[in-house]
């Protein structure tokens, strides 16, 4: 081999993108002639059918620009692309990246480095006829061994293959020599970095808003300039890491799974790739909560004869199933784990100032927090400044609500809601049955159907952003493999850590579509999205208002002092489960669930209508909540 070097570019984007990429050759002093070539795959269209370009002969990049430029079809979700730097005497059977059609698709490769051909030889015990090497290069031996192994497993996809798995036949190969590759399946990105490598191998997501100028190395260059490519998300690996962005090294025996700009699994964990889903708050010595339910004594001695020789019976049979039914009265989860429960004092107020005097007005509140099997309102006392005639009612979606007519004048008016709350811990959700579905698109019944059809309606925008958002979407879906659970995971995850918390930023008035362009908003802002992206999915959400305790420490106070919003879900046969994607975690003690609804305007905490007098407004909102300890 001569000092030229050899390049690995591979990208894996969020939905169908076009990069303009260019290719640098890097020369080390080699005397002579040498032809170094290019290859570069991709699948156009999100095809199954790769499109490999080669010029082996190439002593620059002229023919690579003009293949892109010629190609209409030159868009797709992964894309691999190849310098060699070798010497003169390689055709196109030895120029990456190799393709190969395999489980009915087409899979790519690329390698760099030096194997052990005549160990390989022995290595590659797959005698599929389909599986043979065309060339001469220990980098096809490789690629041949890998599908085998894929074949040997019984997968059809990448998808398929448990990660550890796939990891053992890297690490068989890497014994072998220098082994820095990369394969695809057209849907995910496996990149291994070798333990024997003398060069390097980097990774590093690329989050919109991209700049104008691209990306550049001394090995590559690339720019995300195409209008249709603004908002995508990408992985990408290289050989050598680009000035703009954030790029990691790979560790020796590093192998990183990446799927629809995401990376979905790694061996060697980076807190700072994968951020960890913590809790806001832990804090040890909660009081356990034990609820005793006294039994219901019979008035009538016959009716109450009839009930003990009912409950004998049931004694005497030899399976009965027993269910406590109080969530509240449950002391410890199935796996043995107590589950505890906490109680917060809360005060929401709510404070208005005019510039002239009222003399009419009406206005809702719905500050009293829910009351079901895991949230007890001990205490709950509104207050109100002004004089006025209330109505007190359970709306449609189920929030205690009261309306309340002020006819007196007043220049300021005070709303102070303060609730004393506990809620109890619930054990993790059992999702064995299978009813309890884990795959979209959900099967709802006709019913269901029409009872989450508010539930289902995506917000009314321009239909070029709904295509894009559902683009986006998407991309969660197929990178998760369709799962429930992990795609919706996945959202809240990945808009906790690419969307920046902006107080100030958003108003009433932004869209999802603003907080997907911009990428920073707050907490109503990453609920709307996430409910948007998740009702295009076919998946039930719903707007949830309330309070989260953070702790006094917490470096986004913010959220502790004014309502803060997260989003629930529907899983059939499971119920509503809430998400957080402000702060990336499910919904559990830290929360206090106030009002739900189709958006913001079905559940706000305070709104009104001045029909006489008022002029100009000034709002102030503060809300303190503090955990209780006795």
């Amino acid at each position: 081999m001569s000092a030229i070097s050899s390049d690995i570019l591979a990208f894996s984007f969020d939905g169908l993108s076009s990069p303009a990429i260019d290719l640098k050759f890097r020369k080390a002093g080699v005397k002579g002639e040498h032809t170094l070539g290019w290859g570069l795959a991709w699948y156009p269209g999100d095809t199954k059918a790769a499109i490999v370009a080669k010029d082996p002969s190439a002593r620059d990049t002229k023919s690579l620009h003009g293949a892109m430029h010629d190609w209409d079809s030159f868009r797709s979700t992964v894309f691999f692309c190849k310098v060699r730097g070798a010497a003169s005497g390689y055709t196109h059977l030895e120029t990456q990246p190799f393709s190969r059609s395999f489980a009915g698709q087409d899979w790519v490769f690329m390698h760099n480095g030096d194997l052990d051909k005549t160990a390989m030889t022995k290595l590659h015990f797959n005698k599929s006829i389909f599986l043979e090497p065309m060339g001469r290069t220990d980098s096809e031996l490789a690629f041949c061994f890998l599908l085998g192994k894929v074949q040997d497993y019984g997968a059809r996809a990448l998808a398929d293959i448990d990660h550890q798995v796939l990891l053992s036949w890297f690490l068989q190969l890497d014994d072998m020599g220098s082994a820095d590759m990369v394969i695809s399946d057209g849907t995910t990105v496996a990149a291994f970095y070798g333990s024997q490598s003398e060069t390097q191998m980097f990774y590093g997501r690329l989050k919109p808003p991209h700049g104008e100028r691209g990306y550049h190395s001394e090995s590559a260059s690339f720019a995300l300039n195409n209008p249709r490519d603004t908002f995508r998300t990408a992985m990408v690996f290289c050989s050598a890491p680009f000035r703009e962005g954030d790029w990691k090294p790979m560790q020796k025996a590093q192998l990183i799974i990446a799927r629809r700009g995401n990376l979905v699994w790694t061996n060697k964990k980076d807190d700072k790739t994968l951020p960890a889903q913590q809790p806001l708050h832990e804090q040890e010595g909660h009081l356990q909560g034990t609820r005793t339910v006294q039994p219901n004594l019979f008035a009538d001695q016959q009716a109450q004869a009839q009930q003990l020789s009912i409950v004998q019976s049931l004694q005497q049979m030899k399976t009965v199933q027993h269910n406590i039914l109080n969530v509240r009265s449950l002391t410890h989860a199935p796996d043995g784990t107590p589950l505890t429960f906490r109680t917060y004092d809360v005060v929401h107020s709510t404070e208005y100032n005019y510039e002239h005097e009222v003399e009419h007005s009406t206005h809702s509140f719905r500050l009293m927090p829910v009351e079901d099997a895991v949230q007890e309102v001990v205490n709950c006392t509104l207050s109100i400044s002004a004089e006025g005639e209330d109505m007190r009612f359970q709306d449609v979606f189920g929030n205690q609500s009261i309306h309340y007519s002020i006819i007196k004048p007043y220049k300021k008016l005070t709303i102070s809601c303060r609730s004393l709350v506990k809620i109890f811990g619930r054990a993790t959700d059992d999702f064995s049955p299978e009813k309890r579905q884990h795959f979209i698109p959900l099967a709802l019944m006709p019913w269901q159907q029409l009872m989450m059809e508010p539930y289902l309606r995506p917000p009314e925008l321009p239909e070029t952003q709904i295509q894009e958002l559902l683009i986006y979407a998407m991309s969660f879906a197929e990178r998760n493999g369709r799962h429930l659970m992990d795609t919706l995971n996945d959202i809240n995850q990945s808009i906790y850590r690419d969307y920046r918390y902006v107080p100030g930023s958003t108003s009433l008035k932004t869209t999802p579509f603003d907080v997907y362009a911009s990428r920073e908003g707050v907490c109503q802002d990453f609920a709307n999205l996430f409910i948007c992206l998740a009702r295009l999915l076919g998946i039930p959400a719903r707007y949830r208002v309330g309070y989260v305790f953070t702790g006094a420490n917490y470096e986004n106070k913010m959220q502790s002092d004014a309502s803060h919003a997260w989003v629930e879900i529907y899983i059939p046969y499971l119920g509503w489960r809430g998400f957080d994607p402000t702060n990336g975690i499910l919904v559990a003690q830290d929360h206090i669930r106030v009002a739900c609804g189709r958006n913001y305007l079905d559940a706000t905490p305070t709104a009104g209508t001045i029909y006489r007098g008022g002029g100009k407004e000034a709002l102030r909102v503060q809300v303190t909540m503090n955990e209780v300890f006795n």
